[in-house]
Formats: C-alpha cells, structure tokens, sequence
C-alpha cells in the first residue's frame, strides 16, 4: 500500500503529519511512503531524512498522490477539504482533521466523489484508542504554550521571589475547564510558581485539578448532566450559564491570568467571559483564550489578535499547537502511526474492519456513502436501521 504525505495547505500550519521516525516503522510494517518535497521543513525535517527514513520524495502534489491508496494530512476541513478532494480520485481514502461535526457536509463531498474520508477528531474516548487520539494531543501542547503566552504577556512575574528590593508576590491564575488542555495549564502554570486554580462544570474534574497541583474552585450550581458519554463537557442550559457568569465574576477579578479552554465538539464555544466581566477585572490582567477557533469564551475574543480593553489583554491564539511544530508533529505523527497500524491487514493493505469501536467511529464516507450514523443524523440522513425499519 502506497501512502502520502502532503504538505500542509493551511496557512501559517508548520507541522507535518508523519516524521521520519514514524515513515520507518510504517516501511517496516510492509507500506511504501511517499512524501511532498519539503512537507516536513518547518518541523525540522529534510527531505534526506525522509529519505533515510525509507521514504520517496515527489517535487509535486500530483506527484505526491498517484497511485496513493491513503493520503495523510493534518487538516481536510473547509476550502482546504475542497481543493483537496478536487486533486483525488475515487477509491482513495483521505485521513485527517475534518470538522466532522461543525462542518458535517465535508463528508458527503467526499461520499459523492467517491472518496473515503477517515476524521481523527472522532477518535473514540476509550483506553484502546488513547494512542491514536489527536484532539487530547493538540490540547496538551495548546494547554502548555496558553500559559507560557500568559506569562510573556502579563506585567508580573510567574513565581514568588525573595529579592533584595523586597517579596515579589506570585501571579494568580485561573484556569476555565480542566479537559486535557486545562490540566496541562494548571501544571504548566504550576511549574512556572504561580498560585494556581481551577474550575470544571464536571465534577469529576476535582480530583484531576488536585492531581496537577491546583486549587479547585466549586460554585455549587451544578447540573447532574455536565458530562457527555465521551468524557466531554456537555452544553449547558442559558440559565445555567447566566448563574455560572454571575458566580465567576468576583473570582476573575481576583485574577492576574485567566486562561480558557470549554469547547464543545461540533458546537460554537460557550462564552465564560462577559465584557461586564472584563470591565470588574484588574487592569494588567491577561486572557488566554483557548477556544477562540470556535468563536470564544470570551465575548471580547478576536481570533488571531491580542487585544486591550479597559487594560485587560485578550489574547485570541488560531492554531496554537502550530507553534510547536517539531512535538507536534511527533505526536500527531504517532497518532496517525497507531490508527494505520490498527487498519493493515498482514499483507499491508488497507481494511475497514467496522466490527472495530475505532473504524466504525471515524470512518465518515467509505464506498460512495456517508457510514458515520452521527454524520447521517446532522446530514438530515436516515441511518440504515431506519431505512429497514
């Protein structure tokens, strides 16, 4: 089986979504690899490490894709899953970030040109699938460099310190969910000295914000279903939310850094942060807001931009982890590493076993159809057992 690896379409994207390390266990597994020139620059990787690798390199997209039976990106969603689709061919079969939820219709592009379409935020939150999942990936790195921004773009230092011109006193952080990017900023900003808290809907978040060193924040307004089958953050009710903002608001202003991070999949991002709020907030006190991709917990949120209002910075990071190409791409890389194995058989092709939890859950167009029962339903689809019945 013959699989490629693309350079990233997205601009301002510096990752790649194989390194070396994983084209050479692949060849080894019985895959042949080929690799658009440069696809790996920006992360650190030359074409002679691919090379070395096992891999061959083509000077063009089209070269890239010939005779590919798997094609590798990291993004496929929007204008970039469109310009994609237009340069492959029926049979072929396309892994990547879809938007699958947000943007469902991605998958019936490609049903309809025959493509089939694999969408890694779909990974399945079970144990056997925790080596293949992306989404917990690019949250560790974006939870890590939310905090590492926070302290470039706050007027205070991070840790206490004992200084001959006096006790410096450490910076008060809150962080605003604790899924996998929130923890990893209540440690990151731990490790850094500052007096970290947290705070979850979920209330199985406590113990997991008391694991990384933080101080729980409980406001005692929670709903019995906080918590998705998935293990996310479900969406919560206006007046829920109306009374978490009014709860919340004494607590940021008590704030140097705040730092947030509720998503939910397929959904816009629930807003935390009222302007009313940012306006009760100490002037020098900083925002990270790590949903601003899916329109922000912030109301003040700008994507892409940092901003002041009323001396509270915003800042709006779009595509984080990409700051962090070379980890990046070496975890998405073992993500992707994990999902082919999982999917060859012993002669090294492609299989769509769909009795497996993980294919059945990612695979949202094979054969000229859309097969992912949560796609169909968003689609306005009828799933097959309905059609039967």
């Amino acid at each position: 089986m013959k699989i490629a690896v693309i350079k990233e379409q997205l601009q301002g994207e510096t990752r790649v979504a194989l390194l070396p390390a994983n084209v050479t266990k692949l060849v080894k597994a019985g895959a042949t690899v080929t690799v658009e020139t440069q696809a790996g620059f920006q992360a650190g990787f030359t074409d002679q490490d691919y090379l070395d690798s096992g891999a061959t390199i083509a000077n063009d997209r089209q070269q890239t894709l010939a005779d590919a039976q798997l094609v590798l990106t990291l993004h496929a969603k929007g204008e970039q899953l469109t310009q994609l689709l237009e340069q492959l061919s029926a049979g072929q079969t396309l892994i990547g970030m879809m938007d699958p939820l947000g943007s469902p219709q991605g998958a019936q592009q490609a049903a309809e040109k025959g493509i089939n379409a694999i969408a890694l935020e779909l990974v399945p939150r079970i144990t056997r699938a925790q080596s293949m999942d992306v989404l917990s990936s690019n949250a560790t790195i974006a939870g890590y460099k939310a905090v590492l921004q926070a302290a470039d773009l706050t007027p205070r230092m991070m840790p206490m310190m004992m200084t001959a011109a006096g006790t410096l006193k450490p910076a008060r952080t809150f962080v605003m969910g604790a899924g996998v990017a929130g923890l990893q900023a209540c440690a990151t900003a731990k490790r850094l000295g500052a007096v970290v808290e947290a705070y979850d809907i979920r209330p199985a978040a406590r113990e997991q914000i008391i694991s990384v060193g933080a101080r729980p924040v409980e406001l005692d307004i929670e709903d019995a279903e906080t918590e998705s089958k998935g293990g996310y953050a479900k969406e919560q009710s206006a007046e829920f939310i109306a009374k978490q903002q009014q709860a919340m608001a004494d607590i940021l202003a008590q704030q140097d850094i705040v730092i947030t991070t509720a998503a939910i999949p397929g959904r816009k991002a629930p807003i935390l942060i009222t302007k009313e709020m940012v306006a009760q907030m100490k002037p020098g006190s900083v925002i990270v807001d790590l949903a601003a991709e899916t329109g922000g917990n912030c109301e003040l949120t700008q994507l892409g931009e940092v901003i002041e209002v009323n001396g509270v910075t915003i800042s709006g990071p779009n595509n984080i982890v990409a700051t962090t190409a070379t980890h990046g791409s070496q975890m998405f890389g073992t993500n992707l590493e994990n999902l082919i194995k999982l999917m060859l058989d012993d002669e090294a092709n492609l299989q769509f076993d769909f009795e497996d939890e993980i294919v059945r859950d990612t695979v949202t167009a094979y054969n000229g159809d859309v097969v992912n029962p949560r796609i169909r339903e968003l689609l306005g689809l009828a799933n097959p057992e309905q059609e039967e019945a």
